[in-house]
């Protein structure tokens, strides 16, 4: 879906620019007792809490990716790990209960075995007790493990939408026409399919290092237009 790739290339944005911008990485950890206040404010409407809450469980995305590195490409996995992370910081409801972390963590592995549900040869026949891969632990993932996320698809998917056009429409003003073509076969953009580092080198002819370098410049390129849009939040 459409829609759905811009998301993803935001949730690669948001991870990208984590990394850089900070020496240490992803934003340290916050205690519990920040988290709430966090959480009331995000609940209050505060959109910056959401942003803060989303940033500093980056590294829980990190953590749990390491759990499925055997079952596909790793930087596939983190930006589907992103993407469930902002779901649970969405839908989280804090009178039910249930720690941020413990529903977050439950929402991002959802949405890895999602994705690696969706990479599988579109011919195959799937029932519920097909293996999709294996963890780092070498347990087998079923697709009984895939369960849903609480969500306001409508309200987030209106929102969505205006984020992807803004996204594309800042993608064409400031990256250059190969730039933009790398960005759109990377991560699926514009109605292409998502390739790899090494498939894109394929069929643009050139070396895969170089498809990352132009790849990470292009990213650096947006990724304050992208935060200074407010994207993030």
């Amino acid at each position: 879906m459409i829609l759905d790739s811009f998301i993803n290339f935001l949730s690669k944005i948001m991870c990208f620019s984590s990394f850089v911008g900070t020496a240490t990485g992803f934003p340290k950890p916050i205690t519990l007792e920040e988290e709430r206040k966090l959480v009331k404010k995000m609940e209050d409407g505060d959109k910056k809490a959401r942003k803060k809450l989303i940033e500093h469980n980056l590294r829980l995305v990190a953590h749990i990716v390491k759990k499925y590195s055997n079952a596909g490409d790793a930087d596939d996995l983190i930006s589907a790990g992103t993407i469930g992370l902002i779901k649970g910081i969405d839908s989280y409801k804090s009178e039910k209960g249930s720690q941020l972390s413990t529903y977050c963590a439950r929402c991002i592995e959802n949405e890895i075995l999602m994705l690696i549900r969706m990479t599988k040869k579109h011919n195959q026949v799937y029932s519920l007790e097909d293996t999709l891969g294996e963890d780092k632990d070498g347990n087998e993932i079923t697709l009984e493990d895939t369960v849903g996320c609480d969500n306001d698809e409508l309200a987030i998917q209106t929102e969505n939408k205006v984020i992807a056009e803004t996204i594309d429409k800042i993608l064409k003003e400031k990256l250059s026409t190969r730039e933009y073509q790398i960005l759109c076969m990377r991560y699926g953009l514009n109605n292409t399919p998502a390739l790899t580092q090494r498939e894109v080198a394929k069929k643009l002819g050139i070396s895969r290092s170089y498809i990352s370098r132009l790849e990470n410049k292009a990213m650096q390129t947006v990724k304050d237009d992208v935060k200074n849009k407010n994207l993030f939040i």
